[in-house]
Order: structure tokens, then sequence, then C-alpha cells
């Protein structure tokens, strides 16, 4: 069985690396074909492969022998490309059809960045959040005396872990050891859709749902004694920072009042259907980027349906962006995250890559600071070299940057880290 499935795995590498999807696709199970069209495998192909410039060699890296009669093997093949090395891994069944291919960046061991002093602070394993968005989280405390201001960390929306994992990168990681060696207390958790990403789009789900932990997050930051239970900022990424201050308008008394700001980290502001069309278009006009007109004209199709007056909770979530129901589309309609953030009276740190573009300046950052003009309190930074997850770097920003493995710009820490304790 062990040399059928590691013949097939190759065999399905060798011909979707060629473009024949057909016959890519004749080697799956039957009941995998049926759902599994041949335009769509190598589309799906083209997407996880091409944004690297292509595969240029691979070879069997290991092979998951099953103890138990009947169940499947699973290959590991490890790719080169002119990028970030990727992982094939082929599930095969005891007949030797496919069940499964998916390519994941592979992962490589990651050291801490040069700001972060780990003799400076402990870590503490904890559950935030209670019933089935109860997470596993970290509290990362400062050595010392007396008390610190505190940070609760809310990452992009989707399954991302509470070190904001992307390839070999931990952003979310950078920033709590980096804030936590100047001083300063942080929290962060593992999203509910990370273990469960069908949580994201499953029927009702809306962008709140990543962020129920956030109050028990700032409740447990509270009453630590080494935490100044008057100082806890959120920090939020991308999303995060979006509906941080709704999440901070929904606190109950006690722990808003606990609240000495927001920071908003390439925090989008412009309407999310209008966004999507506009990082499509960016992904079509560089090639190798897996993304072409056709998707550029259904990405269109399927925004006009999110921002349209006909979307009802019952559109189809395959006519929709990102394959998010209509009840988030809805949900987010109803929400101004700039007004919000104004009405809240709170001091605001905003942060801005130059080179992102997924959330720009143009077309996010304007509006922030257009909204945010006559607040008492608001700092805006711009970070020229900086990529999405505030990664420098130089040229035109594409996904396969994210998998370069670097670490958080440091001056990103430096001014959180500064703005905190001058507030």
């Amino acid at each position: 069985m062990q040399t059928i499935a590691v013949r097939n795995a190759d065999l399905v590498l060798q011909h979707l690396d060629r473009g024949d999807a057909r016959r890519a696709q004749a080697l799956f199970d039957p009941a995998v074909r049926r759902r599994l069209p041949a335009r769509r495998l190598g589309h799906a192909w083209r997407q996880a492969v091409s944004v690297h410039g292509g595969l240029t060699a691979w070879q069997l890296d290991s092979v998951a022998v099953p103890e138990e009669p009947g169940a499947p093997t699973v290959v590991r093949l490890a790719c080169r490309t002119p990028g970030p090395a990727l992982t094939a891994v082929v599930t095969v069944a005891p007949d030797g059809g496919l069940l499964d291919l998916q390519v994941r960046p592979t992962v490589l061991a990651w050291e801490p960045p040069t700001y972060a002093d780990i003799e400076e602070f402990d870590e503490v394993e904890t559950v935030m959040g209670a019933g089935d968005t109860a997470v596993g989280g970290t509290l990362t405390i400062p050595h010392g005396n007396g008390t610190v201001p505190a940070v609760v960390l809310l990452s992009g929306m989707g399954p991302f872990d509470r070190d904001m994992t992307t390839g070999s990168n931990r952003i979310g990681r950078d920033l709590a050891w980096g804030l936590a060696t100047r001083g300063i207390a942080v929290a962060r958790y593992d999203n509910p859709s990370h273990g469960a990403p069908e949580r994201a789009t499953r029927p009702g789900a809306v962008a709140m749902d990543d962020y129920r932990p956030v109050p028990d997050a700032v409740r447990q930051l509270g009453q630590h004694s080494r935490v100044d239970a008057a100082r806890i900022t959120l920090a939020g990424h991308s999303m995060g920072g979006k509906i941080a201050p709704r999440v901070a308008a929904l606190l109950d008394d006690d722990r808003r009042a606990s609240l000495g700001g927001l920071i908003l980290l390439a925090a989008d502001a412009a309407p999310m259907p209008e966004a999507a069309v506009r990082v499509v278009k960016h992904l079509a006009t560089h090639p190798g980027t897996g993304v072409d007109r056709r998707d550029v004209r259904r990405t269109v199709r399927q925004a006009r349906r999110a921002a349209g007056p006909r979307l009802r909770q019952s559109t189809p979530t395959s006519r929709l962006p990102f394959g998010l129901p209509a009840s988030f589309w809805l949900d987010l309609r109803r929400y101004d995250p700039v007004a919000t953030a104004r009405q809240s009276g709170l001091p605001l740190l905003l942060l801005q890559g130059g080179r992102d573009y997924q959330v720009t300046v143009e077309d996010d950052l304007a509006l922030w600071r257009q909204g945010l003009a006559d607040h008492p309190d608001v700092t805006v930074r711009e970070v020229p070299e900086d990529d999405h997850f505030f990664l420098p770097g130089t040229g035109p920003s594409l996904p396969r940057d994210y998998e370069q493995p670097g670490h958080l710009d440091q001056q990103v820490v430096d001014t959180i880290a500064d703005w905190i304790h001058a507030h």
C-alpha cells in the first residue's frame, strides 16, 4: 500500500505541475471526484503554488502508515519553489485513490526577534472565553515590582492562533514578547475559528465571533497583581483593528473602565466588498499570483451581491466573497468602525504599512484620518516599507512575501510601547 500511496502522490503533483488537471483528478477517489471538478482542482493548485513561482522540484518527506486496517495513508512531499519551501500533504485511501491534497508553506524553526529578551518576562497558559468560544490563551507578564500597563491582542479574522502564525512568521508573539521586554503585559488567544475553521462560514456567523474571548482576556489582565487595571489597551490587527472599537463599546461598564486606549494596526475602514475587488485586481496584475481576469469578474459579481439591496440571509454563501455567509455581510453593513472609534472617546493609535495592498493608505487610512480629524487624542504612524503584517520589504507587496521568514518591524513595537507608556 505504501508504494501505491507514494506513487500516486508523486503522480498527482506531476500532472498538476504540467497543467493537466484532468489526469490529476482521475487519481482521486470516485466520491471525491464527483465534488472536485478538474477545473476547480487546477484553479486551487494554481492559487496555492503559482503565487510562489511554481514548483522547481519535490521529493518524498515522510509517509504516515496507519495502524488500523482500512485507514488512509498520509504522504508528505517536500517541494521547492523560487520562493519559500512548500509541503504537499496527500491523503490516500487503501485502494490508492486520493482523498485529499493540501499544499502548505513549510514552517521553519522560529527564532525570537532581537528586540525581545526572554529573561525579562514569564508566560502563563490559560483559557479565555466561555462555552463554545472558550479558547487557549497566554498571558505574558514582565518581571519586576509594581504594576504595568497591558494589552489584549486581537488578530485578523479567521483561523489565526494566538501567535498570528503566517508561514514561519509569528507576528503576534513578536509583538507580545517585544512589548513585555519593554514592561507591558500582554494577553493573546487562539481565535475560536482556529480549531474549527467551519465556524466562520456557517449560517449566522458574524465578524464578532472570533472576538468573543476579549472581555475575559480584559478581566484576566485586570485581576493580575502585576497589571494596572485602569491601563489596558485593545490592539487589533486587520479585522481585529476594525472590530476593536465595537468590542470596546460592547464591554460591560467595569471592563470598559479598564480601557486606556485602542491601537489599530492595518485596520480596514473601506467597505469590505469594495476592498475585495481592489485586492483581487491588484493580484491579477502580477504574474504568478494564481489570480486572473476570471477571478476578478467572479469577485466583482460576489461583491455586488454582498453590498446590494437584494442580499438576504438566504443568499447562498457560494455567491458571496470569501465563502462568508450573508449574515456576516449584513451585520458588517450596520457597523461604522470610524464613527464607533470616534464615539468611544478613547485615545487612539493607528499604524499603517505603506506597502500594504490589503488595507491601504489611500483607501483606508484616509478614511480614518478624515473621520477622526476632530478626535482630541489620535496618533497616526505610517511605516512606508512595511506590508500588511508589518514585515519590512521593498517593491510591490504580494502574498508570497508573508511566507518569507521575518519579524514584526521593531519600529512598530517601539511606537506602540512609547505610546502606551505616554498614556
